[in-house]
Formats: C-alpha cells, structure tokens, sequence
C-alpha cells in the first residue's frame, strides 16, 4: 500500500465531505485512485514528491490540498515508467489551472529532477494564451534573478537549464512548423477551443524521445461541440466508470453534476476546487451568477466557463449538443447508433442544397417510420476551395466510423452529375415523391436531371419530380417549429454522421423583427451547413410520406 500524507489527507476528506465532490472525482478515487494504491507493482518515488512540492511553494506559492494531491501521482513508476502519462485537469475559470501545473513542470527542468533534455512545450489555440501561461513562470525568474541566474538562463520566449539543458518554451498555434521536437512534456492549455487535433497530433508524436513522457491538459468547458475536448472526455467518462485504464489517464474533471445545482451556491465547490481558498473566485462567481440571472445572454457562459456543463451561446444554437447527439445515438454514453429501418420502396423525399459547386454540396433522403424520421445524406467537399484548408472538420477522417457519408474530390468544382448519381441512387432504392431544392441550385442542376428523364413540377408537368423552392426564406418558419420538437423529442433520426452533427451546430435560428425565423450559418465562410439545409429543403414536404391509402373496388 502507497503512504502519502497528502494522498490521504485528500482521501480523508473526500470521506468526511462526499457531497463536495462531483460524480466524476468520485469515480476516479474509487476506480483509479484507490486501486492504483493498492498495486504492489508501483513505486512512488516519495523524495522526488517531496523534492518538487519545497520547489514550487518556495518559488511560486502554497499549493492547495487537492493540487498536492494531483502531483503526486505524476510520480508514481512501473519499470521506471510513469503509471499515469496523460493528466486531464477540468476546473471552472479561475481556479488557477495554470498555476497549478506550471510549478510542476518548472521542476521537471530543473537539476533537482535530474533528466537531461526534458523539454517542456506550452501549446495553446493562440500566441497569446501560450505566452500567458508561460508568464507565469518567467515572472519567477524575474523576481529571483540572483538565484535562477546561477541554474537557468531565459529570455521572453523560453527558458533552459544550464545543467539539464531542459528548455521550457511556449508555442504558437501553427502545428506544421512543430515536428521534430524532443519533448519530454506537453501542456496543452484550454482544450476547449480546438476545433480539430492537427496540432495535437504533431506535438503528441515528439513524445517518446526522453524518459516519464507526459501529458498535462488543462482546460475549462467550452463552446465547441464535437471536437477534441467532447472526445476526451468521452474517452475519460469511460475510463472512470470501467477503471480500465491501459491508456494510463488521470482524469481530475470538476463539474455541476445537475444543472439544478446552479442555483446552490454550497454544490459550486464541484466544478471549483479552489473555492474554499479563494475569497476572490467565491466573489466573482456570486457576481457572475447574479449577472446570468438577470441578462439572459449571459447564462450559457456561466454554465459553461464557470459550471463546466457543457452548452452552446443562446444567440449561436439550433438546438442543444445533447440533441444532436440524440439525434444520432440510441446510446449516447456508448456511442450505439440509431437503426436505421426502411422498407422496399419506402416513400422519400430528395433535399438538396450547395452554396457554390467550388465549395460543399450535399444530398439527402428523408423517410419517415411511424413517427420517427430518418435522414441519411451525401456531401461532396472541393479541396480546391479557397476556405478548404482553415475549414475546422477532419477531413483525414473520411471512411472512418463516423465519418462515411461524405467525399472530397480534388477538382477545380463539384461535377454536377456527381449529385446527380446520387440522386439516382437514391430513386432506384426509395420511392421518391419529390427531389427539393431552391432557386438557385434548380438552375443549376435542372439540365442534368432532364438528361435523366427526370422533370420539374411546373403548370405543363404538375407531377414532376423535381421541385423548386421560389422563396427559400420562408422555409425555416414552416420548418423550425417542427424541427425544435423532433430534437426534444427524440424523433430525429440522423445517423452516425460527424459531419451531420458538425452541419447541425454550425447553424442558428434567428427570429426577425415581424416574427418569421431565418436560418443562418454561425460564421458565414468556414462553419458549412449544407448538410442541415439540404435536410431542411426535404422537409419542406414532409406531408408527401405519409401512407395514403387508395381503395380499389371490385
């Protein structure tokens, strides 16, 4: 059994004081924690704990006991190997993550850790946020320079141990001028505003080239839905509840366990461990919540920053991340995907939308199943674009689970006839009632399915198949309504589609001043609907699935 004077003084507490403690930490000390202890295959290398905890009190400030806590299992070793290699640190802002974990990795440079070349890499979304969190050490060196001077030289960018020759640096945002690094560290500081893992995966493949690699993530709840941070903590939520942790995580998640806890000041300590030593955060955070009850716009940024449950911008939201997710998930927590049932000759309806062929254009079928309605889409993606590569979705990902339902073509614009296949696809399996698109996308593409056989719906043809919408603007107020109660619902059914999902929360519903809504895009360039609108476009005509009964007499 592993003895640490602040490993059970934290466990003693968590004992005499459970209801402080969020549903995730609990998991960690029962199914993490407590078993790790109990291994008699761990060596705790109690004189380095000690060694790096005089350290950083001595030259940076007293540690709270939950920090103390967090640092001694960063020293903890099979075969000289660190039992946990990936820390995930998720606290309400100001809780002092940086401040937290940049004392230990100055240490882990000093000469008092001991390994050569143990280069530490601050990484962030921007040079800005990079450079804050490594301020904080380098104002320690600063305010002791005739100490530091003897062990470490230091400039604004970085600093390196004269005897280690370990560099502690911080890095900007571009992950394609980082390759090659000897790392023995990384800190990637507020996850939450990754969009994708490029530059993750370029620094995470320096590690390995000098001994205990580690990782530390840092990072409040953010905005960005279906990125690295949902993954992670997707992967982290399995860990805790399995205990299997043969991918050698140590996930400390502070966060509301309910949204009801909002309102009981006594349960914020779960998503704020700092809070009993910290007059100012207690103040700001009664502030802030004072704040979000009486302006509105103000609450989802409470929730999320503060709280760490995770939501959307109320002026930036189709409908809620767990909806979407709803909407694609028979088992949210697993991941299961929704069945998708359709009959022989099932009736369907045909939405297509693009915003120019240089760009996205996507297809789709809509059915209807007793009162579920299924959506299953292609979209065709043109690398050629001049937005394709500062577009924020993993492209790479293509065929992958999840991401099977769209294609990128490497020409100078979308063959229209490549929608066209699609639809013909689709009409040779489904009973297809009408193919709805808008104006624009009807001029188009009208040629092209003439070529095929296939008419439009005018006064000389009322029975056409294809359909042209004369006024697209007026589709969401039809639509919008419907659409909010199948999501509540859970009478969406969209598949496993990240894209879909990804197209979904890309877009906002904006009521105008006479009272009609409007769907826009959350940013006009990069944040790609077509997905969703090619939907929407479908369900302009959703009265054509249902069944009709013809009688025959005889």
């Amino acid at each position: 059994m592993i003895c640490c004077n602040e490993i059970n003084e934290y466990l003693e507490y968590y004992e005499s004081h459970p209801e402080e403690f969020n549903e995730k930490r609990k998991l960690l000390i029962e199914n993490i924690v407590k078993p790790t202890l109990k291994r008699n295959d761990v060596f705790f290398d109690s004189e380095m704990y000690y060694k790096c905890l005089r350290f950083c009190e001595k030259w940076y400030y007293p540690l709270f006991p939950y920090q103390k806590f967090i640092y001694a299992f960063a020293f903890m070793y099979n075969d000289n190997i660190p039992i946990f290699r990936i820390f995930v640190i998720e606290e309400g802002r100001g809780n002092g993550k940086d401040g937290c974990i940049v004392p230990l990795l100055h240490f882990f440079t000093t000469q008092f850790y001991g390994i050569q070349n143990y280069n530490i890499d601050i990484v962030a979304t921007s040079e800005v946020q990079a450079n804050d969190t490594y301020d904080v050490a380098y104002q320690v060196l600063e305010n002791n320079k005739n100490i530091f001077k003897k062990y470490f030289y230091w400039n604004k960018e970085y600093f390196i141990n004269k005897k280690t020759n370990s560099k502690f640096r911080y890095n900007t945002s571009n992950a394609a001028t980082k390759d090659g690094k000897k790392t023995g560290a990384i800190l990637f500081n507020e996850y939450h505003a990754y969009l994708t893992d490029d530059n993750i995966k370029v620094f995470q493949s320096a590690l390995g080239k000098v001994p205990h690699s580690r990782i530390f993530i840092i990072t409040s709840n953010g905005y960005v839905r279906g990125g690295p941070l949902d993954e992670l903590l997707s992967l982290c939520k399995i860990i805790l509840e399995t205990g299997n942790n043969k991918l050698k995580y140590f996930p400390f998640l502070c966060e509301l366990d309910d949204i009801k806890e909002v309102d009981n000041p006594k349960m914020w300590i779960k998503a704020n461990p700092s809070l009993p030593y910290l007059k100012e955060l207690k103040q700001a955070i009664q502030d802030d919540y004072l704040e979000q009850k009486i302006f509105s716009t103000k609450r989802s940024e409470f929730l999320c920053k503060r709280m760490n449950l995770p939501a959307e911008r109320d002026d930036m939201v189709l409908t809620s991340w767990e909806n979407i997710l709803k909407a694609s998930y028979k088992d949210i927590n697993k991941e299961i995907p929704r069945d998708y049932n359709v009959k022989e000759k099932q009736f369907a309806i045909i939405g297509i939308d693009f915003a120019s062929l240089h760009d996205f254009a996507s297809i789709g079928i809509l059915t209807k199943i007793d009162n579920e309605y299924q959506w299953r889409q292609k979209t065709i993606i043109c690398s050629s674009s001049q937005f394709f590569k500062d577009i924020k979705f993993p492209f790479d990902n293509a065929g992958q689970k999840g991401f099977e339902d769209f294609i990128v073509v490497n020409t100078p614009t979308i063959d229209e006839y490549l929608i066209i296949d699609f639809a013909m696809e689709y009409i040779e399996k489904y009973d297809v009632q009408k193919i709805i698109m808008d104006t624009y996308r009807f001029k188009l593409l009208k040629k092209a399915f003439e070529e095929k056989g296939i008419l439009a719906e005018d006064k000389m043809h009322p029975n056409g198949l294809v359909r042209m919408i004369r006024y697209p603007a007026s589709i969401a107020s039809i639509v919008a309504p419907k659409l909010e109660i199948l999501f509540e619902k859970g009478n969406l059914n969209i598949g496993d589609s990240a894209i879909m999902r990804w197209s979904i929360n890309n877009t906002c519903v904006i009521t105008k001043k006479d009272g009609n809504m409007i769907y826009e895009k959350v940013e006009p360039k990069l944040r790609k609907n077509d997905p969703f609108m090619a939907m929407v476009c479908a369900f302009s005509a959703i009265e054509l699935l249902e069944e009709r009964i013809e009688y025959v007499y005889i």
